[in-house]
């Protein structure tokens, strides 16, 4: 159990963006802020306040910013009974774990969605650990979530893969030195994540498990 396999959920493992998407459109329309939801589509995966700061500046009052997260999280937890995996999710990080593969989790998720994320995958067996951006100082694009993963799986980044869907996954896998395996599913293009550093791209989870043999994953030696 040398090797780690390290996963971004939302978009990647779980058809969740698009909820998050819904929900941040609603935070920020409430709060009087009008951004086009192409534009919140490519935030996501980065952590609320870098969100924020992404899409309405830095040099912006920060005093609403405890509300606008508290109304996504509030609007998206509507959703928690009934979260979506992708097809072969939980058959992907099983088949990981069975051929001796640390399975974490890396995302920015709160605990109260991790709960229900974790349950939409279906597979508790399989998974070793999670690291998420409450354990670091900065969240992706930064290295230092995955860097996280890789201190929790005593495993060097040599002997990692990291799966995510946004070109914050790519950049914070390439900056912490493990090669990045980008996925369709989450709605971004596959030129921006391979800009980004994705040294393969799938469809979606069911896609990288039947190439899984011939996939990143097979160039790390047991």
């Amino acid at each position: 159990m040398d090797r780690a396999a390290l996963f971004d959920v939302d978009g990647t493992l779980t058809d969740t963006n698009h909820l998050h998407i819904t929900s941040w459109w609603e935070a920020l329309r409430q709060a009087g802020h009008h951004v086009p939801m192409h534009a919140v589509h490519r935030a996501i995966g980065l952590p609320g306040e870098d969100l924020l700061d992404h899409l309405l500046g830095e040099d912006r009052d920060h005093s609403g910013d405890a509300r606008l997260s508290a109304a996504h999280d509030t609007l998206y937890a509507t959703y928690f009974d009934r979260l979506p995996a992708f097809e072969s999710t939980a058959e992907l990080l099983g088949a990981l774990s069975k051929a001796g593969w640390k399975v974490l989790l890396v995302t920015s998720a709160t605990d109260r969605e991790l709960k229900a994320l974790r349950q939409a995958i279906g597979a508790e067996d399989a998974i070793t650990d999670t690291a998420t951006s409450d354990d670091v100082e900065e969240g992706k694009p930064a290295p230092d979530p995955v860097q996280h993963a890789l201190e929790l799986a005593e495993v060097p980044s040599g002997r990692a893969v990291f799966v995510g869907d946004s070109v914050w996954d790519m950049k914070a896998a390439g900056r912490a030195g493990v090669p990045a395996v980008g996925l369709l599913c989450g709605g971004i293009p596959g030129d921006d994540l391979e800009e980004a550093g994705a040294v393969a791209v799938y469809r979606d989870p069911a896609d990288l498990l039947a190439g899984l043999d011939d996939s990143p994953f097979s160039r790390v030696p047991t």
